[in-house]
């Protein structure tokens, strides 16, 4: 293949083109090229490419990269990405034919890409960026829609008494690897929408992720009021007014937006209900263009969207009452010609019932040909959940499937652990991850291979978990001593619990506090030494998921727990990526059926971690009795308190009988745990395939947007 420009271009100039496409961050080579430049500066600017390379001049950033010798791996991974991008010989190519010119429209409320673009808060996001990196691995011809909030979801501190503050830091957009949105013309995009209290105005910033491209919606310009000027700043902030006016331009703005620039998506897939108001735009301008009924124009537009649910409790749905919905839906609803109270009905489970609100996951149901959960579990809750839609049928007949959320290999996968992979697995594994058979060369790699690989990340973690911990301490201006103390908190010999994820209650982050006389047991024994290293952000309106945290925090300074029970700050993908990397069991522990899937688990999978986790989620299918370990026995008491109880018993048996004695059993002549080694590599093949984002995308291809793109009727479990 003769690729063009490639070497017209300079060093920097390369440099600066790999850095604008997010394509680099699954890319360690590339990443390595970043972090050699600069270590120092590659640290001190949290991994952004786009402000190291501002710092250097030309003629420095030429002088560096003779210094380093980077020419040469500049010019190969710069060749790479250009292949990457023009390369007709995808999956997608083969399989997505269907989809023709008109791609996949992906909307979603957060984007988790990178730690350098914080357009996210936790899960749903980083699942979403997945998603987009998978897709584009694929080949898979979708552009996706999101907001851009410039002052993310929140940087936590936690303060000398352990509660959790918020810092929202003002993101520049010169400081992004963002571009404004053009449209055909050549012009700046820019849409509005309207509201009964006047138009709400949106520019459009375009984000490369590999082949897919991401546009963000940012209400921060001059035609909007100071207080519209402020809607798309922060993640989940504000209150029901700003939701809903957010959701309005996610929805109804992405769409026009997509219009703008000349898209014609053949598929609308909605990534949980924030985006459900984008339906509405489609029928409005089916009615426009084409001059069809609502009724015919919803029908239509219906056949060709998808819905993912991912919250399995009820308070979790938008709800909004008359008010926000006439002041916001008023005018579309007059345009489609129904006018508010028959748009409302739309959002109700019963549309007659006027005390009901609107509901955006409703609407979201009622409006999509396709609906799925994210786990098999979540969606025997969510048929149960949503019986009141489809009061004709049976539980087992209501329209949900579910397609099982995954992760994208590349980015979560450590550099070390995929020499492995380079070694026993196929050639060509990273583009076949979804199939089981490329996955059982993996019980060939040597235990002593995969044990020491496997410790050299545990040690990189400690690393950065006191790195986190000395950085928390120089804000606090604590003492050298208490500095020094820090250098030597944790131990790599130790067995290595991680418990990282949203500090919602659910989650039960405490649960393993719940008898504090075992668990001084298990963390002193000095024998078989155990060590937990928690992190997480609570909610900025939750302050009972701040008070689990703090009770963390305050065990981590009693005497007997010091070092040995460690809390960091400021989780985000960053810190994740270090902990599912080089912890060596993962725990999970919600009230079980509550999380819909999770997928941090995961992550420590690629990586050869294992699992201990309630029968929740992605574990209640995933767990064979081999491959990893299980708390409880999947039934739930209907007293929440017994249900604690009974889990935090279960927890710390299956850690005294099983986790430890397991993993300090090393009779093996090399002092090798040959059994824990033998687990690690039955969770690698068993479910290193399952639960990646690739094959997720690959079911969302086949079971969801072939057919929508096809465009036959479809009825959703409407009634008769």
């Amino acid at each position: 293949m003769v690729l063009p420009q490639v070497t017209q271009r300079s060093f920097s100039e390369k440099l600066d083109a790999l850095a604008r496409n997010y394509w680099w961050c699954w890319q360690p080579e590339v990443v390595s090229i970043f972090r050699d430049l600069d270590p120092v500066r590659w640290r001190q600017f949290d991994h952004n490419p786009i402000l190291l390379l501002g710092s250097f001049t030309h003629e420095q950033l030429e002088a560096r990269g003779r210094e380093a010798v980077l020419h040469s791996r500049v010019n190969y991974a710069f060749r790479r990405w250009q292949e990457y991008m023009t390369s007709k010989h995808t999956w997608g190519d083969t399989h997505t034919g269907l989809l023709g010119n008109n791609p996949v429209a992906y909307f979603s409320a957060e984007f988790g890409i990178h730690e350098s673009l914080p357009n996210y808060s936790g899960g749903l996001g980083v699942l979403a960026g997945d998603h987009l990196k998978s897709a584009s691995d694929l080949g898979v011809p979708l552009v996706a829609v999101g907001l851009f909030y410039q002052e993310g979801y929140f940087s936590q501190q936690i303060d000398e008494t352990g509660w959790q503050r918020e810092i929202y830091p003002y993101v520049q957009n010169t400081r992004l690897a963002i571009t404004a949105a053009k449209t055909p013309a050549g012009e700046r995009v820019i849409v509005s929408v309207e509201t009964r209290n006047g138009p709400i105005y949106a520019q459009v910033w375009q984000v490369d992720v590999g082949r897919i491209k991401l546009y963000l919606l940012d209400c921060n310009v001059e035609q909007n009021t100071p207080e519209d000027r402020k809607l798309t700043a922060r993640l989940y902030g504000g209150d029901q007014r700003i939701r809903i006016r957010q959701e309005l331009v996610l929805g109804i703005g992405g769409t026009r937006a997509l219009t703008a620039m000349g898209y014609d998506p053949c598929v609308i897939h909605m990534n949980e209900g924030h985006s459900a108001f984008a339906p509405l735009e489609f029928i409005r301008m089916r009615m426009v263009n084409d001059g069809q009924s609502f009724d015919d124009a919803m029908l239509k537009t219906v056949w060709h969207c998808c819905f993912t649910t991912h919250t399995p409790v009820p308070a979790g749905h938008d709800r909004f009452d008359w008010g926000l919905f006439e002041e916001h839906l008023g005018p579309i609803a007059d345009q489609l010609g129904i006018g508010p109270g028959g748009l409302i009905g739309l959002g109700r489970v019963d549309p007659n019932n006027t005390n009901e609100t609107f509901c955006m996951t409703v609407l979201a149901f009622k409006c999509s040909r396709t609906a799925n959960a994210v786990s098999n579990l979540h969606g025997v809750v969510s048929r149960r959940m949503w019986t009141g839609l489809w009061p004709w049928r049976s539980e087992e007949e209501i329209p949900i499937g579910h397609i099982t959320n995954g992760v994208h290999v590349s980015s979560w996968l450590a550099p070390q652990m995929k020499t492995l992979y380079d070694r026993v697995l196929p050639l060509d594994w990273h583009l076949r991850s979804g199939e089981p058979e490329v996955w059982a060369g993996f019980e060939n790699v040597t235990p002593g291979e995969l044990w020491e690989t496997h410790q050299s990340l545990k040690n990189r973690m400690i690393m950065f978990a006191r790195l986190r911990m000395l950085r928390r301490a120089e804000r606090l201006g604590l003492s050298d001593a208490e500095k020094t103390e820090i250098s030597s908190l944790l131990d790599p010999e130790a067995l290595t619990i991680g418990f990282a994820r949203r500090f919602a209650p659910y989650k039960r982050a405490d649960l393993v506090l719940r008898d504090i006389d075992t668990l001084t047991k298990i963390v002193c024994d000095s024998k078989h030494p155990v060590q937990f290293v928690f992190a997480g952000k609570s909610h900025p309106a939750d302050d009972n998921g701040k008070a689990i945290l703090q009770s963390i925090f305050k065990l981590t300074q009693q005497p007997a727990f010091k070092g040995k029970i460690m809390l960091l700050e400021d989780y985000d993908i960053n810190l994740a990526r270090h902990l599912v990397q080089g912890v060596d069991v993962w725990l999970n522990n919600p009230r079980r059926p509550l999380e819909a899937s999770g997928t941090s688990g995961q992550k420590v999978v690629l990586n050869g971690g294992l699992n201990c986790s309630i029968l929740d989620g992605w574990w209640a299918e995933a767990y064979d009795g081999q491959n990893g370990f299980t708390i409880g026995n999947g039934r739930s008491h209907v007293n929440q308190d017994i249900q604690d109880d009974r889990d935090a018993k279960s927890l710390t048996r299956v850690l005294l009988d099983e986790v430890i004695p397991l993993f300090f059993d090393r009779n093996d002549e090399d002092g090798l745990p040959e059994e824990w080694i033998a687990r690690m590599k039955r969770s690698v093949r068993t479910l290193g395939w399952r639960f990646n984002a690739d094959r997720m995308v690959m079911d969302y291809v086949q079971n969801a947007y072939i057919p929508a793109a096809g465009g036959v009727s479809c009825d959703m479990g409407r009634r008769p």
